[in-house]
């Protein structure tokens, strides 16, 4: 029978693979073991909308690195381009980009992650995978080609995941700034009748708003 290649899917571990890039060769996802990080694919280097988003990525790098989380880029252009794309990057717009960039020539990585959609041709599409400091894919996102991603929005899902990670709690539309609730997160639904009458304890002595006992919502 055929071997079939499976894509990661959101709580798998990042699949193991060694990859060339313009820092030197690397090892996923060893080589950040503890730490989470973002691997982000563009279409190709010298194109103006990867130019942007690289340039933001670049500013945001210190907002990530409090948060833990390390960027490396990646696309099948060739090393050489990747460097020369950054020299111009630095010499151009006057921003250093700080972080790896791979160079997937043959393919092979973005193949396995699922970046090479066949109604875009050869290039990569716009993915963000999101990994955990125990090396689980914890969030995917995809953009065509033709849309630039916010990093402002990729910032925000690494907040919302650690916190929810260190609290126990979901986070509703938009948190921290959504238009209801600002930045209270949401106490995960009672699936018991026990944890039901806990909750309505809980509401009772101001521990938690709850709209109904499945819906309740707090400070921090």
């Amino acid at each position: 029978m055929e071997e079939t290649n499976k894509m990661p899917l959101l709580g798998d571990s990042f699949p193991e693979m060694t990859v060339k890039t313009t820092h030197g060769t690397m090892k996923l996802p060893q080589d950040y073991k503890g730490k989470w990080f973002i691997l982000f694919s563009h279409p190709g280097d010298f194109t103006p909308v990867c130019t942007t988003e690289f340039v933001a990525f670049a500013k945001k790098a210190e907002e990530f690195k409090a948060l833990n989380t390390e960027l490396i880029g990646l696309s099948v252009d060739q090393v050489f381009s990747h460097i020369k794309w950054v020299e111009w990057i630095n010499d151009n717009m006057d921003v250093k980009i700080p972080f790896p960039v791979i160079a997937d020539e043959l393919g092979r990585v973005s193949t396995e992650l699922g970046m090479l959609h066949q109604s875009k041709g050869t290039n990569t599409v716009r993915a963000v995978f999101v990994v955990d400091d125990q090396g689980k894919l914890r969030l995917m996102m995809y953009y065509p080609q033709e849309i630039g991603r916010s990093m402002d929005e990729v910032l925000r899902v690494v907040k919302a995941l650690q916190t929810s990670d260190n609290n126990g709690v979901a986070m509703p539309e938009n948190w921290p700034n959504n238009e209801q609730f600002k930045d209270q997160v949401i106490v995960p639904p009672a699936a018991t009748e026990a944890e039901v009458e806990k909750r309505k304890k809980q509401a009772e002595d101001g521990e938690c708003t709850c709209l109904d006992w499945w819906f309740c919502h707090k400070d921090l």
